[in-house]
C-alpha cells in the first residue's frame, strides 16, 4: 500500500535520494527544504530540479506546497518555523516522516553553533509535535556516527554508550535520539533513528572528503590530508544508504516487552523506539580513499598532511548486526565502485574533463 510520506532535507545529497526512490515506487511525497547557503546552492537546485523543482517556481513560506506532479511536492520552509510547520502536518495528514534535514557538518560546528541549535534541536522538537498531533504512524529520522564521540570500541555498536560528543553537531544528534525516546515514551509515536556513516556518492555534498579532493585534484591544488592520513573511514555509498533508509521507513518500531532498565540497551526500548547503523561495515584507510579518487581521475594528488582538526574521531566502523537481523539488509558497494560512480557524476555536473 502506498503511502503519504513527509521527506525533509529534499535539496539536501540524502534526502534528494530518498525522495527520488519513494516516487519512483508510487508513495506520495511532500518535499521539504530551506535552501540555505551552507554549501554550493547550485547542487541543491540541481538536485530539485531533477525532481521537477524549477529554481523561479519556489515559494518560501507558503504554507501549502507546490505541486509539480501526481506523486510529489514541495516547500521552502525552515524547520525552526513553527507556525507553519504546524500548518503543513495539519493540512497534509503524512502517513510517515522521513526527516533528513538538518545543519550538517561537524567542523562548521565549531564556527556557528548557533544554527545547529535552531535547525538540529528547535527544528527537531517541531517534527516530533507535528508527528504526536497528526497520528503519524513512523517517524525515520537522520542521526549520524559522530554520536560515538570518544567511543573507541570497534565497530562501533548501537549497544554502546554515546554520552562523550566531541562536536555540537555530535550533540545536537544525540539530542534528537534523546528526544525521540520521550516522544516515543510518552505519546506511543514509532521513531527510528538512522546512525548514517560518511556517505558519498552522486549529487554528493560539496563539504565532503571526496567532492573536495576531486576538484582540487582536478584544479591542481594541494589537498588536506588530516591526522597525516592516519585516518579510516565506513564510507557508505549513497545507494546503500537509500535501500537501508527505505527498508527503516517501511518497518516502525513495535517496542521491545523484554526491555529492562535494569540493563539498558540503548538500541531500543518497551517504547516503539529504535536506533540503526547504516554503513558499510568495512572501514577504509583515507590513504586508500585518496588512492580510488587518483585513479578515477588518472591523476596524482598534491598533499598537505595536517595535524587532526578539533572535532574529528580517527577511525569510524559500523556494527550493522541489527540492520541484518531485523531488515536483512547490508550495504556493500565497494569504495572503488562508489568513486567512480561519483567522478563520472562530477565530470558530467561540471562539465570537466
Amino acid at each position: 500500500m502506498t503511502k503519504k510520506i513527509l521527506v525533509t532535507g529534499t535539496a539536501g545529497f540524502i534526502g534528494y535520494h530518498v525522495a527520488q526512490r519513494l516516487m519512483d515506487r508510487g508513495d506520495t511525497v511532500v518535499g521539504l527544504d530551506s535552501i540555505n547557503d551552507y554549501y554550493d546552492p547550485r547542487v541543491k537546485y540541481g538536485r530539485l530540479a531533477n525532481t521537477g523543482i524549477e529554481k523561479d517556481r519556489i515559494e518560501y513560506n507558503k504554507q501549502i506546497p507546490s505541486r509539480t506532479s501526481d506523486n510529489y511536492s514541495f516547500i521552502q520552509l525552515n524547520l525552526e518555523d513553527r507556525v507553519n510547520i504546524d500548518a503543513l502536518f495539519a493540512h497534509e495528514k503524512f502517513d510517515r516522516v522521513c526527516h533528513l534535514a538538518a545543519q550538517a557538518g561537524v567542523r562548521y560546528s565549531l564556527i556557528n553553533p548557533q544554527a545547529y541549535i535552531d535547525s538540529n534541536i528547535v527544528g527537531f522538537v517541531n517534527i516530533l509535535e507535528g508527528c504526536r498531533h497528526t497520528d503519524v504512524e513512523h517517524l525515520a529520522y537522520a542521526s549520524s556516527s559522530s554520536v560515538y564521540g570518544l567511543n573507541e570500541s570497534m565497530p562501533f555498536s548501537t549497544r554502546d554508550n554515546v554520552d562523550h560528543p566531541v562536536s555540537l553537531y555530535a550533540a545536537s544528534k544525540k539530542s534528537n535520539e534523546l528526544m525521540a525516546h520521550t516522544y516515543s515514551h510518552l505519546f506511543g509515536v514509532p521513531t527510528t533513528g538512522l546512525r548514517f556513516f560518511t556517505v558519498y556518492g552522486p549529487w554528493g555534498r560539496p563539504d565532503m572528503a571526496l567532492f573536495l579532493f576531486t576538484k582540487a585534484i582536478l584544479e591542481n591544488q594541494p589537498i588536506d590530508v588530516f591526522n597525516y592520513g592516519k585516518m579510516r573511514r565506513d564510507f557508505t555509498y549513497i545507494d546503500d544508504i537509500v535501500e537501508g533508509v527505505v527498508r527503516v521507513i517501511d518497518h516502525p518500531p513495535q517496542g521491545r516487552p523484554d526491555w529492562s532498565g535494569k540493563t539498558p540497551d540503548p538500541s531500543c526500548s518497551k517504547a516503539p523506539y529504535k536506533i540503526y547503523n547504516i554503513g558499510n561495515s568495512s572501514p577504509v584507510e583515507l590513504m586508500d580513499f585518496i588512492e580510488a579518487i587518483e585513479k578515477a581521475l588518472g591523476k596524482k594528488a598534491q598533499k598537505n598532511m595536517l595535524p587532526i582538526q578539533p572535532g574529528d574521531v580517527p577511525a569510524t566502523w559500523a556494527d550493522v548486526s541489527d540492520l541484518v537481523e531485523d531488515l536483512k539488509y547490508q550495504p556493500n558497494t565497494s569504495i572503488q565502485v562508489g568513486v567512480e560512480r561519483f567522478i563520472a557524476w562530477y565530470r558530467e555536473f561540471y562539465k570537466c574533463s
